[in-house]
């Protein structure tokens, strides 16, 4: 809910924003497939093949539902970012996988937001992350504080999207 108001704050609405999501297929990942199916957003989740979200945990991927949505793989970050109106990581060591931590900093280091990602995007792109974030692993620290950075606003964001639930579930 969160990243859905962040983007439509940012790029003026959702239908046919593209948003690529760069690292580990984890549950933002999968969370980000479904966002996109439901709203109409390009989201192309970009990552190695051994970390690749299934189907089966991510239902959503793979269908559209309106008509300008599609959910997609890559495996090449420089080529999937090109235009994108957001790029999105997330931690490359969830909590459970502290002992994975070297190999998947290995196998992810090429999915790296950073300025040389976001200078390929084009100066349109904004930064998310659901943070905390790891300077120098999914991200570094002049990604995380650039001007396209929409982390902070990403994260105030989630308190407006929880009333909202609140309200919702109360009313």
């Amino acid at each position: 809910m969160a990243d859905a108001l962040t983007v439509r704050e940012h790029c003026g609405g959702l239908e046919g924003r593209s948003l690529v999501y760069s690292g580990d297929g984890n549950n933002v990942a999968h969370s980000l497939a479904e966002v996109g199916a439901k709203t109409g957003m390009r989201v192309v989740i970009c990552t190695p093949e051994d970390y690749r979200p299934t189907r089966r945990s991510s239902p959503g991927a793979g269908r559209r539902r309106p008509d300008r949505a599609t959910i997609g793989a890559h495996q090449r970050p420089a080529a999937a970012v090109k235009g994108a109106d957001v790029i999105y990581t997330d931690t490359f060591t969830s909590m459970g996988q502290e002992a994975e931590h070297d190999v998947r900093l290995a196998a992810l280091r090429a999915y790296q937001v950073n300025d040389e990602l976001l200078a390929l995007a084009g100066p349109q792109a904004h930064v998310m992350h659901c943070l905390p974030a790891h300077y120098g692993e999914e991200v570094t620290e002049a990604a995380l504080y650039a001007p396209q950075s929409v982390v902070f606003d990403q994260a105030e964001n989630r308190l407006h999207a929880q009333k909202a639930i609140m309200a919702a579930l109360i009313d």
